[in-house]
């Protein structure tokens, strides 16, 4: 039996189900990203089910009623046409802490991505370009203590020289850092280092 899946999902926001958020697994069934993990609104994910674009690998035990019919909400989906991954990522914020995996360039501690700042190793007065080989993760601390400098100028050696990642590596390092919740559902398809939580 059809069933409009806008109806669907209109019917479903008179009592919407908190972060039902589904998995979303490429059509070799491995995630799309790992970091950010790729997640769909659960209203996203049953439209793209309803319209064929996916397939269903696990549910919740969450119901939602259309006109016509009952629908258990999707945990896992996999895209039915298989999407190449970027061979060059793009150059963002995010994607720079993750190349650093959160860790200061220049005292190396670890911090949380709203605790970092990236830093142009050439400063940008002095000809520093913004891109992979010139932008490192900083503390704020550290980034006010190097300045207009470069880091032989301020003493402040780096850690780890700033390369181009590629997607595989970045994906890798996205492994490292699980986010705070994960469903039991998606554990056969995420292969985290850590213990997913329970809860």
């Amino acid at each position: 039996m059809s069933c409009d899946p806008v109806a669907a999902c209109r019917e479903a926001e008179r009592s919407p189900p908190p972060s039902l958020a589904a998995l979303v697994l490429n059509a070799d069934f491995r995630p799309l990203s790992y970091f950010p993990l790729s997640l769909w609104p659960w209203q996203d994910a049953v439209k793209a089910v309803f319209l064929g674009r996916v397939s269903v690998v696990s549910e919740y035990d969450r119901v939602i009623h259309s006109p016509r019919q009952e629908i258990r909400l999707p945990s896992v989906i996999a895209l039915k046409d298989y999407v190449p991954v970027a061979r060059r990522p793009a150059f963002t914020r995010y994607n720079v802490f993750l190349r650093d995996q959160f860790r200061c360039q220049y005292c190396g501690a670890r911090f949380s991505s709203h605790d970092l700042t990236f830093d142009h190793v050439i400063p940008r007065s002095r000809g520093g370009l913004t891109g992979w080989s010139n932008v490192v993760a900083a503390c704020a601390p550290c980034n006010m203590r190097k300045a207009n400098r470069t880091p032989e100028e301020a003493a402040m050696p780096l850690i780890r020289a700033p390369l181009v990642p590629s997607s595989w590596q970045l994906q890798e390092y996205g492994r490292i850092f699980p986010p705070n919740h994960l469903h039991e559902s998606w554990r056969d398809y995420l292969y985290w280092d850590s213990e997913l939580d329970r809860t």
